[in-house]
């Protein structure tokens, strides 16, 4: 698994920004045994093919969707890595910060103060 930069980070945030593409994400696990295309997806949703069409692309774009050709049709499920490694930057970032938070502050030196 890939350590997650933070750059990268902020970018799959960004995709995920949106609730219609946190429900795709949701209804392409749900469908992972099947070929699921914009149309299935669709069906799922009271949206234009074309607006889940692009945010099918924004996941694309940041690596949480899967893609492959199947005949005429594209096919699309959930990168498991993808999601893998956004978890682990999750973990990490809270974790560090929670450490941060708790760590006791360093004992600072008083200075003498000049006469």
């Amino acid at each position: 698994m890939n350590q997650m930069h933070d750059d990268e980070f902020a970018d799959v945030m960004r995709a995920l920004g949106h609730p219609v593409r946190l429900s795709i994400l949701r209804i392409l696990a749900e469908k992972a045994q099947h070929n699921c295309c914009c149309t299935d997806v669709t069906e799922c949703l009271p949206l234009a093919q074309s607006t889940v069409s692009q945010h099918i692309k924004v996941l694309l774009d940041a690596g949480l969707v899967e893609r492959r050709a199947l005949g005429t049709r594209n096919c699309y499920s959930v990168s498991t890595e993808r999601l893998e490694a956004l978890n682990g930057a999750f973990s990490g970032l809270f974790s560090g910060l929670v450490a941060e938070i708790s760590a006791p502050a360093p004992a600072q030196h008083a200075e003498a103060e000049p006469a």
